[in-house]
């Protein structure tokens, strides 16, 4: 994998609020950069509103309040990407060969702007070259008609409608392929996975008004400043009205020390912001789950005092023994725990996590939320179901201001597996579908991501499509990836913007430039809208406003379609009749949901109302889909047997828990700009956060450059290098770096138990003086 010139960073404080005057002024920057002076302000009033369009970033639900704005810096940065003057237009690849577009970074890449016409790769110049778009589609069909169908991998961004993800999975499994990876293979899939097996759903159980309810908000493994900053205005509110939150997170982050409600005039005048964390618990990476466990044997312990002295009950046991099945294994347990293993591996104080469990139990009604900072774990099914387990001890699932939330990351990602964009699909979503379309959808598991990972490595997979997405930036083993990807003898890349991955083609290789979001969509002259789905399971319309930069770009479903047409013919499936009216697509799904998830009952009526409607969650009015109908307490041991305890007993204390993040200036892979101002990082991304004792016990000052290696269980060397060591308040032993600049550290052997997914929060690195010190420095 080539590597890309970087600016360099530097660091200074940043004292003022999250939010505030410094997240208005960056969306205005953000406007006047991507020359929007009427497009801009019209975005921030149409984004999230009702006939207007869902944001293209986080999944955080709408509020349909009646505010004039509900959206945020990092979600305007996202449209102003969309909305942008700038054009990717053939003229920028006839100038730039693949060679010379991969030594520019993430930013420079995404920076020039929408992409306009369909483009195929010629070998020869090393260019990407306009080509017609029935040409395209006729190319790629014939390609894929010579290639076995378990050798295609359909892969699905979580930025995609409904309605283009149904078609997509359908298009997959018309042709006879269930490899269906998709983003949530690479970011909440833990979650599903553990919530279904304890509650019997794979979603979070609360809604947006359970939070105007809640007494405490215990956010894990989260930093909703920068990943879903409209989640913080929620949490504002909730402060404000004397709710509690408290923060379990290896960074002490400035949204949790201080943020400022940018439609709040008191804060805008005095430019003070309210500290939002009651508490911040700077656990070790990867000690999530030990510091649960002490909260929970603390709360226990508290429990048993309480009793004792005639008071009230700290553990709702009625409604344990009502509802759950194990909990008598799970006190056992609790018991035996030793406070020196869990103090150790947590991070924490004993008297810390005793604070937290009396802060948890003086509290009526209690939401735990969590994202990627959890489910990027070896043990993250584990330390989900712990959180869980949190909860059930005192009945804080299925009641108004209670629940467990796994905060998504794309704005529609569990949309798309709701959609059936899955590698391993219901039964009964497959009889469905073979009974609505008259195909026969394969039976057999298919490949998810590492899987489909594993098969590019080893060529057994050699036609890659992707709707949506840099999968090469977000997957492990990002250097050989790229290799792979090149080596296939088809890539289609459905895109607005180009990215690295498109830099890596296949023989042939085919970037269609879709719609976005934000743009008007109109098939045989009527006007379209799509679906989403959010966090907390509502299902709205998304219409989009703006005159589309070309007529060369389409639609989601109608370039879907357009491939399903050109494979596989007319019949059974009319393609292109679906494409031309979204009802119709939608009136579909709700036909093929039957039994699968309740709730798109008149879809088409429904979804057009104000907020849309909500999907059945059995869990949120205490119904256990289980097997034995009851929610399951299991016992899951203090970790200590991770990939960076495993390396350490390898190669000693040197070995430091590395945890990759984002910055304020991106979401997921995409990068809006070279600043990080929340943690006081500018004009650079290549840095590492490291604990002053760290630099000193390892024999490095600030501002030294240095490689970092990768330990893991495979002994696959992996190495970046050139990054600048700032220091930085974060646990001893533990460090941070951006991806995907850090991304090629993570093995595809490092992931998940049960799920797969990368373990890119807990990586096991060695330091290394690096032969880079100075700007613009490669290998």
């Amino acid at each position: 994998m080539d590597t890309p010139d970087r600016p360099e960073a530097h660091s200074e404080p940043y004292d003022r609020p999250a939010g505030g005057w410094g997240a208005l002024g960056a969306v205005r920057r953000t406007f006047r950069l991507h020359r929007l002076p009427i497009k801009g302000p019209l975005a921030l009033l149409r984004a999230n509103q009702h006939h207007g369009f869902d944001c293209p970033g986080c999944a955080w639900p709408d509020r349909n309040d009646g505010r004039t704005v509900d959206a945020c810096e990092n979600g305007m940065k996202a449209v102003a990407a969309e909305l942008t003057a700038r054009l990717a237009t053939p003229d920028l690849f006839a100038a730039h060969t693949l060679a010379e577009l991969r030594r520019q970074t993430d930013f420079e890449l995404e920076d020039h702007g929408r992409l306009t016409e369909p483009l195929c790769y010629d070998a020869a110049s090393d260019r990407y070259l306009p080509i017609s778009w029935d040409d395209a589609l006729a190319r790629a069909a014939a390609v894929l008609r010579a290639t076995a169908p378990e050798a295609a991998a359909f892969y699905a961004s979580g930025r995609s409608s409904n309605e283009a993800a149904f078609l997509w999975q359908l298009l997959a499994r018309a042709y006879g392929s269930n490899n269906l990876p998709d983003s949530s293979n690479l970011c909440h899939e833990p979650s599903g996975y553990a919530m279904k097996e304890v509650i019997g759903v794979g979603k979070g159980t609360a809604t947006l008004d359970d939070f105007d309810q809640a007494d405490l908000i215990v956010v894990i493994g989260q930093n909703p400043a920068t990943n879903h900053p409209r989640m913080m205005g929620t949490l504002h509110a909730a402060v404000r009205r004397g709710a509690k939150v408290l923060a379990f997170n290896p960074l002490k982050e400035r949204g949790f020390v201080s943020f400022a409600d940018p439609q709040d005039p008191a804060e805008m005048l005095t430019g003070r912001g309210l500290a939002v964390a009651h508490r911040i618990y700077q656990v070790k990476i990867g000690g999530d789950l030990a510091a649960l466990k002490g909260v929970m044997k603390a709360l226990l312990a508290q429990d048993a005092a309480a009793r004792a002295a005639g008071g009230a009950a700290l553990v709702d046991e009625a409604f344990i023994a009502a509802h759950t099945e194990g909990y008598a294994a799970l006190r056992d347990d609790l018991a035996m725990e030793d406070w020196a293993l869990i103090e150790a591996e947590s991070g924490l104080a004993r008297a810390q996590m005793e604070e937290a469990a009396a802060l948890y139990a003086a509290s009526e009604r209690t939401i735990a939320t969590w994202c990627m900072g959890i489910t990027h774990h070896e043990h993250s099914v584990a330390t989900v179901q712990t959180i869980v387990y949190l909860l059930l001890l005192r009945g804080n699932v299925g009641r108004p201001g209670c629940g467990a939330v796994p905060v998504r990351g794309h704005s529609n990602v569990q949309g798309d597996r709701t959609m059936g964009v899955t590698s391993r699909p219901p039964a009964r979503w497959l009889d469905n579908l073979a009974a609505e379309f008259g195909i026969e959808p394969p039976r057999r598991d298919g490949r998810d991501a590492i899987e489909t990972v594993g098969g590019l490595l080893d060529g057994s997979v050699q036609a890659f499509l992707s709707l949506g997405g840099n999968f090469a930036a977000a997957a492990p083993d990002t250097a050989r990836l790229t290799a792979a990807l090149s080596r296939c003898t088809l890539t289609v890349h459905i895109a607005t913007k180009f990215n690295r991955t498109h830099c890596y083609p296949g023989q042939l290789g085919l970037i269609l430039p879709c719609l976005a979001r934000t743009d008007r969509d109109l098939q045989d002259g009527v006007e379209q809208f799509v679906t989403v789905e959010d966090s907390m399971s509502m299902v709205h319309a998304s219409q989009g406003f703006a005159t589309p930069r070309s007529a060369h770009q389409r639609s989601e479903p109608a370039i879907v379609a357009g491939l399903g047409h050109a494979l596989l013919g007319e019949a059974p499936i009319d393609w292109l009749g679906l494409a031309r009216d979204y009802g119709r697509i939608r009136e579909r799904i709700e036909r093929c949901m039957a039994g699968v998830f309740d709730g798109y009952q008149d879809f088409n009526a429904r979804v057009g109302r104000k907020g849309g409607f909500r999907l059945v969650n059995a869990a949120s009015e205490r119904r256990w889909a289980t097997p034995s109908g009851k929610a399951q307490f299991r016992v899951h041991p203090v970790p200590t047997d991770g990939p960076v305890h495993r390396a350490r007993a390898v190669w000693g204390d040197t070995v430091l828990a590395l945890m990759t993040i984002r910055s304020h200036d991106q979401y997921n892979t995409t990068v809006y700009g070279q600043d990080d101002r929340y943690r006081g990082i500018f004009g650079g991304r290549h840095v590492v956060l490291i604990h002053p004792a760290d630099l000193a016990r390892l024999g490095f000052a600030a501002g030294d450059y240095v490689d970092l290696h990768a330990r893991c269980d495979d002994g696959e060397p992996r190495s970046v290098h050139g990054f600048r060591l700032v220091p930085y308040d974060i646990p001893a032993g533990c460090i941070a770096a951006y991806f995907p600049e850090a991304t090629p550290l993570v093995g595809r052997g490092l992931v998940s138990r049960y799920t797969r997914t990368p373990a890119s929060k807990e990586i096991p690195v060695q330091l290394a003086r690096s032969a880079v010190q100075r700007a613009g420095g490669g290998r």
